[in-house]
């Protein structure tokens, strides 16, 4: 791997331990990929802080040695310095508010605020969520960054035509204290092409209609770019963000491009660029008819538990289920979670969403999910949830039934104490 003057000085230790051991981590893993080089990043999003019962026999060393081991894969302890460029934390395991609620033991959460403040002191924004770019990091186009969580990363290329591959705690470690990730797959521009055409023939309107469809894609193309065309109206926010978690759940999409929409792609032609158009993959009523099926994983109706917050709500989202609460009463057998970013939390409560969400017997929750925190209500065995992302994964995780539906069949399905959706 070619090295800057600057790089090979900070390999060489020119500015302490710690950027040297994150430099040959960064030469290791480029080298193991094929980069020829390494790419300036300012922006980085990664899990640094230690919240989970494994990370804390590593933590009564101090937090230096978890960084060192978890973020940098290092033996030796190194002192952690403060980051080299603006760099935040994703979704956490607890919520530091309502961890009681998730049966956390309270050592566990104090040791969670214990390493977020030697997080902060060393530049790391606590953001706290799997959508940094609903709480303020919004990458411009063309700007390369190092991004964890399949999610984000999807958005963050697709959506907002930032450059960044799926990255580890490893690498996003490194990149924290270097500003520098291995110049490879999505971060050149030859490589951010569609390879396939999706043809949309059946309508795709609310925002599980977009979850929807993203769990078609990822079905078809795998890890490929998709192109679309047949798309009937301007997605908003919430639906591709919706769109792109089930992508990149049912298959491994980090990029697609939807003419007019993606900034990548102003028609289909440049989607394609030196690319063949190829034979269209057709999504009509028979495929949204049996991808809806696929997402339910569960036969009992009775409903113990309604997640709502996957990727995290934005407040048009925390607008529209306190609307559906409002003055009514969620049943003694069922519980409800909202998960939304704690920034956006705070609009929530200062706009009354939050008072009518807990009125109602909901419980609003941030920092985390129950995918993140393997953490449910005691008992639970049946769950529905809006997010066709924690569809495909909470079953498998929690080892219990699941049902998916539109925001409106979850929210009136927790106050009947009953799945009421249909199979579409």
């Amino acid at each position: 791997m070619r090295l800057t003057d600057a790089e090979q000085a900070m390999f060489d230790g020119s500015k302490g331990a710690a950027v040297a051991r994150a430099m040959d981590l960064l030469v290791r893993y480029g080298e193991a990929l094929g980069a020829e080089r390494l790419v300036e990043t300012r922006n980085v999003a990664g899990a640094f802080n230690a919240s989970t019962p494994s990370v804390r026999h590593i933590a009564e060393d101090g937090f230096d040695r978890v960084y060192s081991e978890l973020n940098l894969d290092s033996d030796e302890t190194v002192e952690i310095p403060h980051v080299a460029v603006p760099t935040c934390q994703l979704i956490t395991g607890i919520d530091n508010d309502n961890f009681a609620t998730q049966g956390v033991d309270p050592d566990l959460a104090d040791l969670q605020k214990r390493s977020e403040r030697y997080l902060g002191r060393r530049g790391i924004n606590m953001m706290c969520t799997c959508t940094p770019y609903q709480v303020g990091n919004v990458p411009v186009r063309g700007e390369h960054c190092a991004w964890m969580e399949s999610s984000a990363v999807i958005y963050a290329n697709s959506v907002l035509g930032a450059r960044t591959n799926v990255e580890g705690k490893e690498s996003t470690g490194a990149a924290a204290l270097t500003g520098r990730i291995p110049y490879w797959g999505l971060h050149l521009p030859e490589n951010r092409f569609a390879q396939h055409l999706v043809r949309v023939e059946a309508e795709v309107d609310d925002m599980a209609d977009w979850g929807v469809l993203g769990y078609f894609t990822g079905f078809a193309v795998e890890e490929d770019i998709p192109a679309f065309e047949g798309l009937s109206h301007q997605p908003s926010l919430v639906k591709l963000k919706h769109f792109g978690a089930a992508a990149a759940s049912s298959g491994g999409v980090e990029l697609y491009h939807m003419p007019g929409v993606t900034p990548e792609a102003p028609t289909l032609d440049a989607a394609f660029g030196p690319n063949a158009r190829p034979e269209p993959i057709v999504y009509g009523a028979a495929e949204r008819k049996r991808t809806w099926e696929r997402l339910q994983n569960a036969s009992d109706r009775k409903l113990d538990f309604v997640m709502l917050g996957c990727p995290h709500n934005s407040i048009d989202q925390m607008a529209l289920i306190a609307e559906l609460l409002e003055g009514k009463r969620i049943h003694a057998d069922t519980a409800l979670w909202v998960h939304t970013p704690r920034a956006i939390r705070q609009i929530a409560d200062r706009s009354g969403f939050s008072e009518i969400i807990e009125a109602a017997g909901g419980v609003v929750m941030s920092d985390t999910c129950p995918s993140i925190s393997r953490r449910l209500p005691q008992g639970v065995r049946v769950i529905a949830t809006d997010s066709a992302k924690q569809a495909h994964y909470l079953p498998a995780i929690a080892k219990v039934q699941g049902w998916f539906g539109s925001v409106e069949q979850c929210v009136n399905s927790a106050i009947a104490g009953e799945w009421l959706g249909v199979v579409q």
